[in-house]
């Protein structure tokens, strides 16, 4: 599933694209994806000036001034700027159209959205509940450590709960965690305010790293022009279960918490270090 990174680097490559442009046409091939789109996009949009493009944790904002289009990428989801008659391929169930361009939707899984929220968007429940940005001046290691006490929840998965911090999924999350040198499953609880601030720090240098690297291509994620991004080269270790560590040269284990894969280095990432007060 795209991350905070692949999500803001679609958000980036379409604006230019759509800022201070009047739709022209909707184009709706395929209703049906995790939730309907609404039946009355094709009416609604034409003639509307999008006002701005922007991010909510993995979802994507275009606003205009009667309210916002909403879109999640899903499991598999790109946007992608194509000329606007450009046939489409077998996935590609969405356009906005605007002027010679359009703004394409291709979902092979089916599991994104393209959603209407009137104003105030925010307010919407999809929006209302979520947490903190992690790349906010707001959320530092005093926040994280308040996120943090009392909780018995493993750090990993505490992490990765969009009602507390948005955007950090599966990839971002192994990756920020071996930089700090925490043991995913540590209890949040017993990390230190010290602890906290490193892997705070750790999150952002992550998400920073990896939007400057493109983000993580893997499987369906492309940018809006079609190309890819590299993060994945550069994964200490998400994914590298079986490997030598590229700090200690350790093997990078494999264990599964809350249904998702999670990889780290025994030697890297003690939990008696990692919990040490």
């Amino acid at each position: 599933m795209p991350e905070l990174p692949e999500v803001e680097i679609t958000c980036r490559g379409i604006e230019p694209a759509l800022q201070g442009q009047a739709v022209t046409e909707v184009r709706v091939r395929q209703p049906r994806l995790r939730y309907p789109v609404p039946e009355d996009l094709a009416e609604r949009l034409p003639g509307q000036v999008v006002r701005a493009v922007r991010r909510r944790g993995k979802y994507i904002l275009v606003e205009f001034e009667a309210g916002c289009l909403l879109i999640h990428l899903g499991m598999s989801g790109s946007l992608r700027v194509v000329p606007a008659e450009r046939a489409p391929l077998k996935h590609d169930h969405f356009d906005l159209v605007v002027g010679a361009q359009a703004v394409r939707l291709r979902d092979p899984r089916r599991f994104g959205a393209v959603l209407w929220l009137p104003h105030p968007a925010l307010s919407h429940p999809l929006l209302a509940g979520l947490g903190l940005e992690p790349l906010e001046d707001e959320f530092d290691g005093g926040v994280l450590h308040a996120l943090c006490a009392g909780r018995n929840t493993p750090i990993k998965l505490l992490i990765m709960d969009s009602h507390l911090l948005v955007g950090v999924g599966n990839i971002y999350a192994s990756e920020s965690l071996f930089r700090s040198r925490i043991h995913p499953q540590t209890p949040a609880g017993t990390l230190s305010r010290q602890r906290c601030e490193r892997l705070a720090t750790c999150i952002r240098e992550t998400l920073h790293d990896a939007l400057a690297a493109g983000g993580s291509s893997l499987r369906d994620f492309v940018h809006s022009d079609g190309g890819s991004g590299y993060f994945q080269q550069q994964y200490f270790a998400y994914g590298r279960d079986g490997e030598a560590c590229r700090v200690c040269g350790s093997t990078i284990r494999r264990l599964v918490m809350g249904q998702r894969a999670t990889f780290f280095c025994p030697r890297c990432q003690r939990r008696s270090a990692s919990a040490r007060s």
